[in-house]
């Protein structure tokens, strides 16, 4: 009826000539047709839109006139087998200005189609519905989306992935936001693509719209991340098995009931396979003032502090179309095809998730876990004095000295140098107010990951940087070794002066150019060197030397690789260095690793090498290798005791990372990192495993603890799961690694006192070769072990690290192999080792253990008898220059076992005053052959006797008696008394080197030697009230007497420090001569400098002290 349809539209207040919207149009129609029942089939619904736009085609400008933005049928649904009880309405929906139908959002409640957002996801893919489900939570929406061939055919798309994939879209209307609600949402989501999932396993997305009343839901965006990351990450295996790539969470909000409604838009993503990663953004106006909302990046989340997240939507417009490539998915998978591994920028949120792990643990005792666990800046090389990070510099710049490290907060993908570097704020269980980390890393999306001299100049800032901070530098390595490049206008340009122009094949004899190419190559910049000679007739220019216009080229790359060489074995002297091998590692990246001695590689993909497989095929000429993994892959590296520690995945590569740093202070020369046993462990405990007499056993359980035959736990020395074995596949007759004593972190020796075997492997490319296994006695150095032993040491010494060294060698391995394998030279670096150490170091030998000969030569405290102190298990350990069955064949041979019976065996004696008695010959003979029998029958006794008496020259109460230890320790009480001990030693060793350090303030004071500056604290110590000599060493007085008397000893320290000062002032303008007179005027000069940078108040107290002087 024509004139009824007029007559409603009439009734707007637009159509009667109220101001129309000047934005967009405002009104909605609904027109509901009764009696009237639509088939739900597509042909069905087809034919019924047609007849509604047909009905509406001869009313537009009156719809227009009324201000109608759409006009919406609907239609009962007729009933089938499928939809009987329970059919929803269809409705189709026309949309102005030319009131057409689009069928993406038929049969979609109008009032929701604009809460789906589909036209986003129409613009680049052919969308098709696949299901509509309701629940008493939410609507949910799943398409089927396949890519538009005009999007394909654009160049950024061409490596797009051309499959289906789902499109859900969830639309809920929310009273109030928790955890349990937005779950059961997402739960819901996921039962629905499950359905579907079979025909898209990649690439699917999760819109999950939470529409409400946004001026009266208050939200704190922090908040409304943590609650949705959360669900995440309970959730993160499943929403990978269903291919989802991106799960978007749009929240209509507001900060507090005083201010405007906004909308967050919370994107996360799992683009490294391992941890859903976050980012948080709020819908605000384009900074292009064209009116439209653009999503920005809210500052003070976990992904924008922590650069975890992916921050690809800063700046997008709301409306813009789903990419049919994500951001850095080209880039992911690149590196992924490289060498199987991550793109770097995804490099935090491994991080950020593992030291997530790390709270999770079971031990969470103390300060609760932070909202945040890591704040991470980008470290950014730029020139001195510039504002910008994007002006152009070269390694000449760094030479000049006219680059520097800035700290930035800037957006992934946005480096122009294949290495990058950040500085890390871990809060960790031990440091839960954070503890920072330098982290650099190769990118090898960008010219393979390759060293040029700018990656090198950013590597040793960031390096540098680490240093002068004096804390950690952790290396993620992935890359291709030093950049190889050709000057590309050269190679364009240049000509061959062939010796027959007939007949190439006959060779060549020079290189030239022409002298038009000359003049061209040689205008600006020296590109080649030429000597102009006359070819055919023609004046040319034989090349001599190509140097090119682009950077990078060749050697100047070696140059930068020794630069960093040098850097990273700086480094590894100064601070904690750690490299983590992601990915294959070449050249001066296989150096870097090594220079940095502490490892950890992933078992795949990952090889350590110097030159490529294929590359050592093409010099012999044949195909002997196969893969890189057979040069440096871990079945090598691990074995020989290049790599710490293999992981089979990045995560756990850099999980273990973050374990390791747990050992380690925050900064080098800072507080050990303590943390809280209870719970798991106690101090005061006896030991429960007790090694036996002859019986081979697993030191590890000595060390950590272990069942026994019946699965009873057996405790060890340390605490219960704190023991970290590295270098576990290299050298197996030694047994190193990191575990705690009372939650106090120490380095560990300890010998294996079973057979081991090593194996080395045959060399493809000798046809000879073939596997050796060679059998290794336990409790003996073998070149191998005595080299693994120096390693560590040295490793724990620049971590700052007690050492605990479990001994039980019977000395060095001196046959004719090995000594040719130079048992000799590795045995030495032990003791330099331990000369450079500076923490505490405990010598222990355990119950039936023993140190023999050269094994204990280079493990005797006198090394360094600052830091070094040796013990012995009371009653069963043993030490001596031989053993016991040795020390009898030489210094109790027959004739003196002899001897012994006859001045011990009764029946002898007698036998020997009979002989004495006897007169005739026959007589004598005859008792000679009884004294022969009776010695013969007791000498396998005797020889034991011997073997007994020379066994207790090696007892413990001898090595106490003659001070080459400083006390028995019984062994089930150790565990307490290392304790004790070990915090003592360190107030102790704090304490002395203050003093030390406050005599260090001139040339010319004596610096007090460490045993002197305990003798210093002793005698402050006998000074206090009740104290003695016993006392002093009693470990547990001594600590109380430092905590109680903590003041005191600050006070002393400083006067110390007062009176080196004086001498050394004194001392100067006593010297006489030129001394005095310019030491008096630099004191002067001192002085005024000083007082120049003083505060008011500081400068009235020094013109008064100075004055009281001179009165």
């Amino acid at each position: 009826d024509t004139a009824k349809f007029e007559g409603i539209l009439k009734n707007f207040p637009q159509f009667g000539g109220t101001e129309r919207c000047q934005v967009v149009p405002v009104n909605v129609l609904y027109i509901f047709v009764k009696n009237s029942s639509v088939a739900p089939d597509a042909a069905s619904m087809d034919e019924a839109s047609a007849a509604c736009s047909k009905a509406l085609s001869a009313y537009h400008e009156q719809l227009q006139l009324a201000d109608v933005r759409r006009a919406t049928f609907v239609f009962g649904q007729k009933e089938g087998d499928e939809n009987k009880g329970h059919s929803f309405p269809l409705s189709f929906t026309f949309r102005e200005p030319n009131f057409k139908e689009t069928t993406l959002f038929r049969n979609i409640e109008p009032s929701f189609m604009y809460h789906l957002e589909l036209d986003r996801v129409a613009a680049n893919f052919s969308v098709r519905l696949l299901s509509t489900q309701h629940t008493a939570k939410c609507h949910m929406h799943i398409y089927e989306a396949t890519p538009r061939s005009s999007a394909l055919s654009l160049p950024k798309n061409k490596k797009a992935n051309k499959d289906p994939r789902i499109f859900a879209r969830i639309v809920s209307m929310l009273v109030d936001f928790s955890s349990s609600s937005f779950e059961r949402i997402l739960v819901d989501a996921l039962n629905s693509i499950d359905l579907f999932a079979v025909k898209s396993k990649v690439y699917n997305h999760l819109f999950i719209n939470l529409a409400s009343d946004g001026e009266k839901l208050v939200l704190d965006p922090v908040v409304v991340e943590q609650i949705v990351g959360d669900v995440m990450k309970r959730h993160s295996n499943r929403i990978s098995s269903l291919g989802i790539a991106e799960v978007e969470t749009r929240v209509a909000c507001c900060l507090d009931l005083d201010s405007p409604p906004i909308a967050l838009r919370l994107v996360a993503s799992n683009p490294t396979g391992y941890v859903h990663v976050m980012s948080t953004y709020v819908e605000a106006s384009a900074e292009d003032n064209s009116g439209k909302l653009a999503f920005k990046l809210i500052g003070g989340t976990k992904a924008s502090l922590a650069s975890s997240g992916d921050t690809s939507w800063e700046g997008m417009v709301v409306d813009s179309p789903y990419p049919l490539i994500r951001p850095f998915d080209i880039q992911r998978k690149a590196a992924l095809k490289s060498t199987d591994t991550l793109y770097c920028y995804d490099l935090p949120a491994l991080f950020e998730a593992a030291v997530e792990q790390q709270w999770s643990g079971t031990n969470s005792r103390g300060s609760g876990r932070p909202l945040m666990v890591m704040y991470t800046t980008e470290l950014v090389v730029k020139k001195k004095g510039s504002v910008s990070t994007t002006e152009e510099w070269t390694m000449d710049d760094y030479l000049r000295g006219n680059l520097e490290l800035t700290q930035v907060n800037r957006g992934a993908g946005a480096n122009d140098v294949a290495m990058i570097a950040w500085l890390m704020v871990l809060k960790t269980k031990e440091y839960p107010e954070g503890r920072q980390v330098v982290l650099i890393a190769n990118d090898i999306t960008h010219k393979a990951g390759s060293f040029g001299t700018r990656e090198d100049v950013v590597f040793k800032l960031a390096s540098e940087y680490a240093r002068m901070h004096r804390i950690p530098r952790l290396y993620v390595a992935a890359n291709s070794g030093a950049r190889i490049g050709l000057a590309e206008r050269t190679k364009k340009a240049f000509k061959v002066a062939f010796k027959d122009e007939d007949k190439p094949e006959n060779g060549f004899d020079f290189l030239y150019v022409t002298k038009e190419d000359y003049a061209s190559l040689t205008e600006t910049t020296q590109e080649i060197i030429a000597e102009e000679t006359t070819y055919k007739g023609q004046q040319i220019y034989k090349i001599t030397d190509i140097i090119g216009s682009e950077p990078d080229l060749g050697v100047e790359n070696l140059k930068g690789s020794g630069l960093i060489a040098g850097e990273t074995s700086t480094a590894y002297n100064d601070i904690f260095t750690l490299t983590i091998v992601l990915g294959r590692t070449v050249g001066i990246g296989a150096y870097l690793v090594r220079l940095g001695q502490r490892t950890i590689q992933k078992i795949s993909d990952s090889p350590i090498i110097l030159t490529g497989y294929q590359a050592l095929n093409k010099l012999m000429g044949v195909d002997v290798y196969s893969t890189n993994d057979q040069l440096g892959g871990p079945g090598i590296m691990y074995p020989n005791g290049i790599s710490h520690l293999v992981e089979s995945d990045h995560l756990r590569a850099v999980k273990s990372a973050i374990d390791w740093l747990s050992y380690v202070p925050s900064r080098r020369g800072g507080i050990l990192p303590v943390t809280d046993i209870r719970g798991v462990d106690t101090i005061d405990r006896p030991i429960g495993f007790v090694p036996q007499a002859g019986t081979p056993y697993d030191p590890r359980i000595l060390l950590a603890g272990g069942e026994d035959q019946t699965g009873s736990w057996q405790s060890g020395f340390f605490d219960k799961g704190s023991f970290t074995e590295t270098l576990g596949g290299w050298a197996k007759t030694v047994i190193v690694g990191r575990a705690r004593l009372g939650g106090i972190p120490m380095g560990v020796i300890m010998t294996e006192n079973r057979t081991s075997e090593a194996i080395k492997p045959a060399d493809p490319a000798d046809l000879q070769a073939s596997e050796t296994i060679i059998q290794e006695a336990g409790c003996v150095w073998f070149p191998n072990s005595a080299y693994k032993t120096a390693q560590a040491i040295n490793d724990f010494r620049t971590e700052d690290l007690p050492l605990m060294v479990f001994a039980n060698w019977r000395g060095f391995s001196g046959g004719q192999r090995d000594m040719f394998d130079e048992v000799l030279k590795y045995g030495s670096l032990i003791v330099d080792a331990f000369v450079a150490y500076e923490q505490p170091v405990f010598v222990f030998i355990p119950p039936f253990a023993e140190i023999r000969g050269g094994a204990w030569v280079v493990v005797d405290s006198s090394i360094n008898s600052n830091v070094m102190e040796m013990y012995a298990s009371k009653r069963d350990a043993r030490a001596g220059v031989l053993e016991a069955n040795g020390a009898a064949s030489v210094k109790y041979r027959t004739k003196d076992l002899i001897v012994t019976i006859h001045r011990l065996d009764d029946e002898v004696i007698s036998l020997d005053k009979r002989l004495a008695d006897a007169e005739s010959d026959e007589a004598k003979e005859e008792i000679k052959t009884l004294i022969q029998k009776r010695v013969s029958s007791l000498l396998p006794v005797y020889e034991q006797i011997a073997v007994q008496f020379c066994d207790l020259h090696d007892t413990p109460g001898r090595m106490k008696a003659m001070n080459v230890i400083e006390q028995d320790v019984e062994w089930s009480e150790s565990r307490t008394f290392f304790y004790w001990r070990l915090r003592r030693k360190l107030a102790e060793f704090d304490l002395r080197n203050k003093i030390i350090e406050a005599a260090g303030v001139g040339r010319g004071n004596k610096t007090p030697t460490p045993h002197e500056a305990s003798g210093m604290l002793k005698s402050w110590f006998l000074e206090s009230d009740n104290m003695s000599n016993e006392m002093w060493d009693n470990d547990q007085a001594v600590l109380s007497w430092m905590a109680q008397y903590h003041r005191e000893l600050e006070e002393k320290i400083l006067a110390y420090t007062k009176q080196c000062v004086t001498e050394e002032v004194l001392q100067v303008l006593l010297a006489g001569g030129n001394t005095a007179r310019a030491g008096a005027a630099g004191i002067v000069e001192g002085l005024a400098q000083a007082y120049g940078s003083m505060s008011p108040i500081d400068r009235v107290q020094l013109r008064e002290d100075i004055m009281q002087v001179l009165k």
